[in-house]
C-alpha cells in the first residue's frame, strides 16, 4: 500500500477553525478525506497519521501509523473540499529526502525554486511538499503549514475580510492562492486555493 496523509494533528483550538468556517466536529475537522485533530498538545500542526507507514518518527516529524477511515464528505460554510498540501521545512533537504524514503515516501519530483529545493510527493489526498529552508534552525524536520482547497475562493475572501491576504496567481498554472493571516490566530501557516482546473 502506498502512503497515504489520513490525519493532521493541529493544536490549535477547535473555535479557531470554527471561526474560519470549517464545520468543527467535537475536536475535529473532515477537509475531504483528511481529518484535522484540534486541541493537540504543542504549537502548530505537530504530527500526521500515515496510512501504510509502520514508523513513529521521520526525521523529528512526529508519525502515527493509520487504518483508514471511512468519513463522509462533509460540507463547510467556506467552502473547503479538501487538502492540497501539506509543507515540511528542514534546514537539511538530503537528510529529510532520505528519512521519508525510508519510511516508503520516497520524493518524486524536486523543483529548484531560485536556488531553493522543494520536493514533492503524493500522500493519496494530498501532496507532501518539502522544502529547504537556509534560515532554519538545526536540528529536526517540522511541519510548517497546509493548504486547503475551496470550491469558491472569491467567496472566502469576502467572507474573512481581513484575515485573508490578497488573492493572487498560483504556481500551478491556472490556480490562484490566498494566504490567512495572523490576525486569524491560526498556529500553522494556512493558504486558500482554487480547485485544479477541470
Amino acid at each position: 500500500m502506498r502512503p497515504e496523509l489520513d490525519e493532521l494533528g493541529i493544536a490549535d483550538p477547535p473555535e479557531t477553525w470554527a471561526g474560519l468556517g470549517f464545520a468543527v466536529a467535537g475536536s475535529g475537522v473532515e477537509v475531504g478525506r483528511v481529518r484535522l485533530r484540534l486541541g493537540e498538545s504543542g504549537e502548530g500542526i505537530v504530527s500526521w497519521t500515515l496510512r501504510g507507514v509502520e514508523v513513529t518518527d521521520i526525521d523529528g516529524l512526529v508519525t502515527v501509523g493509520g487504518a483508514g477511515r471511512e468519513e463522509p464528505p462533509h460540507e463547510h460554510p467556506n467552502g473547503a473540499v479538501g487538502i492540497d498540501h501539506v509543507v515540511v521545512v528542514t534546514p537539511d533537504f538530503d537528510r529529510t529526502a532520505g528519512a521519508l524514503a525510508a519510511a516508503g515516501l520516497a520524493l518524486r519530483r524536486i523543483r529548484d525554486a531560485g536556488g531553493v529545493r522543494q520536493g514533492f510527493r503524493r500522500l493519496g489526498p494530498a501532496i507532501l511538499e518539502l522544502v529547504e529552508s537556509r534560515e532554519a534552525p538545526a536540528g529536526p524536520a517540522r511541519f510548517w503549514g497546509l493548504v486547503v482547497v475551496v470550491a469558491d475562493l472569491d467567496a472566502l475572501a469576502l467572507r474573512l475580510g481581513a484575515h485573508l491576504a490578497s488573492v493572487r496567481d498560483a504556481v500551478q498554472p491556472g490556480r490562484r492562492i490566498a494566504t490567512v493571516r495572523r490576525s486569524a490566530g491560526l498556529g500553522p501557516a494556512v493558504a486558500f486555493m482554487d480547485p485544479e482546473p477541470a
